[in-house]
């Protein structure tokens, strides 16, 4: 269990640390596509994050009013 959880951490860390370096590269060969808006506009980046945050509550809500209506001894005895 300790394993997993360093591993996790790890892997965390090495995500977090590479994902602002490519986000900056990727906005940089990205910038002739935006037509009036510039890659590092706080206005655009907040308004992306909350439709990604909308998108994925979204996608999660099918599955878990799904699993939520299932009884859960009904669940485990299947297993």
């Amino acid at each position: 269990m300790l394993g997993l959880v360093l591993a996790a951490v790890g892997l965390y860390g090495v995500i977090a640390y590479l994902v602002p370096l490519a986000a900056l590269l990727v906005g940089r060969s990205l910038e002739s596509l935006l037509f009036g808006v510039s890659p590092r506009d706080p206005l655009t980046l907040a308004a992306s994050v909350v439709v990604l945050a909308v998108i994925g509550a979204v996608a999660s809500l099918v599955p878990s009013r799904r699993a939520s209506r299932i009884d859960p001894t009904r669940a485990l005895a299947e297993s």
